[in-house]
């Protein structure tokens, strides 16, 4: 586990790139397997590169672009490139509405959609269909993107669709878990937020803290990021070392709204 980091592929809300590039967080050693339940942009596992890891998400998209980039990145990048060179506001849209059968094809979607989109969100309505609007942002291949690379750091990964508990369920003695959960608390919008088509309710946040403890019980070690929020210190009182740790907001659309705040870190 000594490869130079790599950057995230995705634009995702929520990220934690800048924790490492802040200095305020650094991986702890372990010996087993790193275990990561809501990979969303994967930044923390691209700057770890484990040998061995179990990546999973509620979102199945997400998890089939992934395993795309794991197993065909090269016709995946091949796609891509060719929704760069077609790419304009009147594509956008029109890809938005296609319905492929193809996994590649879907992951190479995906990929030009969350480059392109409204500040790198992913939200889809009711029925399952991505509805974020284009964003100001139309570059959708970088000169520093690196596929080949990106896959190779994937080859030891599981890639899994399911719900969060199962993955923490999975975590055994020397296993590390890095959570970043939905920032649920207690009070806002009645005590859920949605995470994509799903809804991500308080309940949810006391059955992740359960879990969390049952993990440690068996011998594994966690980090995570949540809501810098009274009720989840208190959800969390008296488990792990609790961390103030500061941030920009990046998700407001115009600039003067980006306002620093802080997030909890939780370890054990």
């Amino acid at each position: 586990m000594t490869q130079t980091p790599l950057k995230p592929f995705l634009r995702w809300a929520g990220g934690k790139r800048w924790l490492f590039e802040s200095g305020q967080f650094s991986l702890p050693s372990f010996k087993g397997r790193y275990i990561e339940p809501f990979l969303g942009g994967g930044a923390v596992f691209f700057e770890l590169q484990p040998t061995n890891a179990l990546l999973s998400d509620a979102n199945g998209r997400l998890i089939e672009l992934y395993t795309v980039v794991r197993d065909e990145w090269e016709k995946f990048e091949q796609l891509l490139r060719q929704h760069a060179v077609a790419h304009s506001k009147n594509y956008y849209y029109e890809t938005r509405l296609k319905r492929f059968r193809s996994p590649v094809k879907r992951a190479a979607q995906f990929m030009y959609l969350n480059r392109v989109c409204w500040n790198g969100l992913y939200r889809e309505n009711k029925k399952g269909q991505f509805n974020v609007p284009i964003g100001t942002k139309q570059t959708v291949i970088f000169p520093d993107d690196d596929f080949q690379a990106w896959s190779k750091a994937l080859e030891g990964a599981t890639l899994i669709q399911q719900d969060f508990e199962i993955a923490i369920d999975a975590a055994r003695r020397g296993d590390f878990l890095f959570i970043d959960p939905p920032y649920t608390v207690r009070h806002n919008m009645n005590g859920f937020v949605r995470y994509n088509q799903h809804i991500f309710a308080w309940s949810d946040q006391i059955r992740l803290r359960d879990a969390l403890s049952r993990a440690v019980d068996r011998g594994a070690k966690f980090a995570m990021t949540n809501a810098d929020h009274k009720s989840v210190r208190e959800l969390y009182r008296g488990f792990g070392q609790h961390t103030h740790i500061a941030r920009y907001s990046v998700i407001a659309g115009n600039s003067f709204y980006r306002s620093p705040a802080t997030e909890l870190l939780i370890a054990k």
